[in-house]
């Protein structure tokens, strides 16, 4: 095939008369092409490095610093007292160099000096800066002058526009909270949820822990506080994440979903080449620094560490441990379809597919009528289960040839894609859509998505897409960020013709997705069948509850001068009494992105005043300790990169994302604040447990924020559509 020719450079046989060597012109050329690209890429990522090194200076402040001083010398004043003379006599003989050259080499040095010394005082300044959080306490509508000074001195220094690591070493370290600090608020946390007895039981235990334990850890922390970066993060990665034996499946990945109303294209393979198109123009952005980083109120940087591994990266399983295999390039992504694995190249000539030639690749899978492999359409259910059985298997039968070569093909690919079967989306009155949909992206059959990967993209046949994505490398908003990007880009940048297909005409000549070849024995079949059943055990047992509430949004509750996080988190106490009678240790995720490679932290919104604010409303006096997290919350994140407005374009809302229970009596709950008046609500729980029922605790929601909203003068009708 002309196809399979392109691949090879070139080509050589031994005849009777000696060595006959071909040569593919074509070939060197494409070698040629991208190692260029290679090239170009090392230049922008070395550029964009020292961009970040000097920010907020820039390379034409130096300019700035040299000619001013020349321009002194000219005037005959010398702006160094001295020292640019002490320089000149430094200097080593030489003819090349006459007297005034000496001079000019010397007030460089001089100039390179004060401009070097300029930047590291900006850069502490900024630090310093950095480190006021005055502004996160001031009262709402109202600034104090501390803070309107600091805001004018942010703006200042922060006046160049800055790459994504511009302000990464500016950022200050978590600090260490005091013991007292510490178990005080612990205290305050679990008081609301205890009698007196067992209050009075845990003070003791908390007094006896800061007396005799609590000293000596906090001496640790501290000394490691010194010689980290953060002194929990890496902690955190393995510990709550890397460390778990359990199935990742439910119990830790999460997903995202598409627009709630709009569907670009309905074309699978065309919507799946725009996608993963923009995904790799996301990428390139990412590879050199060139998006901007998160800010809060527009001038405050987050962390923009956890960026770092979204694409290349695979979890590794371990017998004790898991790792994370990150590379610093990745030419290829790994794709699924009918229990087939393929590889499909994303570059030609150094140059990213475009997405015609993407959609062609991925219809070409489509149209291919190969059956799976023995034991291939199943084998990604080894990533679904427990973790201990996964490691054994893999270095008993992926460790050596043509196994250990596609399992590679994989783990290395860039990310990873599906392209699902099935049907899903919101449809106007058909009940459970969302729930079904919601379900599939959380754990789909238990063997079409790898659930080791960074992050597994799936588009379903009517184009619809969503993903699903792995949590030990980062949390929910970094993957948000990229999926802004990637929906903004497909819909309003790349666009579609008439017909749905992706715009341009392919290269017909480009060669085709290759298979992935597999030689699976029935002991790792059996293995593969194990690790199923366990999952899909672990699937069927998810409840969920994915619903639209549009009676209002954060319109009305800003206008009730109230933080609408606050609002629904209180909604979800009061929901949750009355679907079980009881408090309970209440987590709402908290983001500690201010400071450098922070991750995350634990709000418990379970308070003696949110408590108190409940009974008010039930007339209710019962609490009780709930030991585990037993409603997990968190709030998915909105128009953090505002590419298209969303007031022009009010259909055009994500459906925000959504995760597992944590507990097996429990509630997951994930919302999204979408527009004025729209808010999605993503429910878990379990079908084994008799004490939880996604929808009953959906409706529970929907009661209660209505009821609180007639707490206000403004009824909720009145924001309603």
């Amino acid at each position: 095939m002309a196809e399979a020719h392109q691949a090879v450079a070139f080509q050589f046989t031994v005849t009777p008369e000696g060595l006959d060597f071909h040569l593919s012109r074509e070939a060197v050329k494409q070698l040629y092409l991208a190692g260029l690209s290679s090239w170009k890429k090392r230049l922008v990522r070395a550029k964009n490095s020292f961009l970040t090194g000097v920010y907020p200076a820039s390379p034409s402040s130096w300019m700035v610093v040299v000619l001013a001083t020349a321009g002194s010398f000219y005037c005959q004043v010398d702006p160094s007292l001295g020292i640019i003379a002490r320089i000149r006599h430094c200097l080593p003989e030489s003819q090349l160099l006459s007297p005034e050259s000496r001079t000019v080499v010397s007030a460089a040095i001089f100039s390179t000096g004060v401009w070097l010394s300029a930047v590291l005082l900006f850069r502490q300044t900024l630090k310093l800066l950095l480190s006021y959080h005055g502004w996160m306490f001031e009262p709402h509508g109202k600034m104090s002058r501390r803070t309107k000074i600091w805001v004018a001195l942010m703006k200042v220094l922060s006046v160049r526009k800055p790459l994504l690591y511009s302000f990464q070493t500016s950022l200050p370290k978590l600090p260490v909270p005091s013991v007292e600090a510490t178990i005080t608020r612990y205290l305050q946390s679990v008081r609301p949820l205890m009698d007196d007895e067992r209050y009075g039981k845990m003070e003791a235990l908390a007094k006896e822990f800061k007396e005799k334990t609590a000293p000596r850890l906090q001496k640790y922390l501290i000394l490691k506080s010194w010689w980290t970066t953060n002194y929990v993060s890496d902690w955190w990665e393995e510990y709550i994440y890397l460390r778990g034996r359990s199935p990742l499946m439910v119990n830790s990945n999460y997903y995202a979903m598409d627009f709630l109303y709009v569907t670009p294209s309905h074309i699978q393979a065309a919507r799946a080449g725009n996608v993963v198109h923009a995904i790799l123009l996301y990428r390139r952005k990412l590879d050199r620094g060139e998006i901007p980083p998160m800010m809060a109120l527009g001038i405050v940087p987050m962390c923009s560490y956890q960026s770092e591994r979204m694409f290349n990266t695979t979890r590794i399983p371990g017998k004790e441990t898991d790792t994370l295999l990150h590379l610093v390039d990745s030419k290829h992504l790994a794709v699924y379809h009918k229990g087939r694995f393929y590889k499909v190249w994303l570059y030609y000539g150094g140059q990213v597919l475009r997405p015609r030639d993407l959609e062609m690749q991925f219809q070409r899978i489509l149209d291919d009528p190969s059956p799976p492999q023995p034991g291939e359409e199943r084998l990604a259910a080894l990533t679904a289960g427990e973790r201990v059985p996964w490691a054994e298997a893999r270095a008993r039968f992926f460790s050596h040839g043509k196994n250990k070569a596609s399992l590679d093909a994989i783990e290395r690919a860039a990310f990873f894609l599906t392209l699902d079967e099935e049907e899903h989306g919101y449809v106007p009155g058909q009940e459970g859509c969302m729930d079904a949909y919601a379900k599939s992206l959380l754990h789909g059959q238990c063997y079409d998505r790898w659930f080791d990967k960074s992050f597994t993209l799936v588009v379903y046949k009517n184009g619809k897409l969503g993903a699903n994505a792995e949590h030990s490398w980062a949390d929910a908003p970094i993957i948000g960020h990229l999926w802004e990007f990637m929906l903004a880009t497909d819909k309003f940048q790349l666009g579609y013709t008439e017909g749905g297909h992706c715009l341009g005409e392919p290269d017909t000549l480009l060669a085709p997705p290759q298979r992935l070849q597999w030689d699976i024995p029935q002991e790792c079949r059996a293995a593969i069948e194990s690790s199923y059943r366990l999952a899909k055990a672990l699937a069927d047992d998810v409840d969920f509850c994915c619903f639209q509430f549009n009676r209002f949004g954060k319109g009305l509750i800003k206008k009730c001068r109230t933080s609408p996080d606050a609002f629904i988190q209180i909604s979800l106490q009061l929901a949750h009494f009355r679907d079980k009678g009881c408090f309970c240790l209440t987590y709402e995720a908290s983001m500690t992105r201010l400071f450098r490679e922070g991750r995350t932290e634990t709000v418990r919104s379970c308070t003696a005043e949110a408590t108190a604010f409940v009974r008010s409303m039930v007339d209710a006096h019962q609490t009780v300790l709930s030991e585990p997290w037993r409603l997990s919350t968190s709030q998915t994140p909105q128009q953090q990169l505002k590419m298209f407005d969303l007031n022009k374009y009010p259909d055009h809302v994500s459906t925000g994302g959504g995760f597992g229970p944590v507990a097996d009596d429990g509630y997951g709950v994930s919302y999204i604040i979408a527009g004025e008046n729209l808010i999605t609500f993503h429910v878990s729980s379990k079908f084994s447990s008799p004490e939880t029922d996604s929808k009953r605790f959906g409706r529970n929601i929907r009661q209660a924020m209505l009821d609180i909203a007639e707490l206000f003068d403004k009824p909720a009708e009145k924001g309603g559509k």
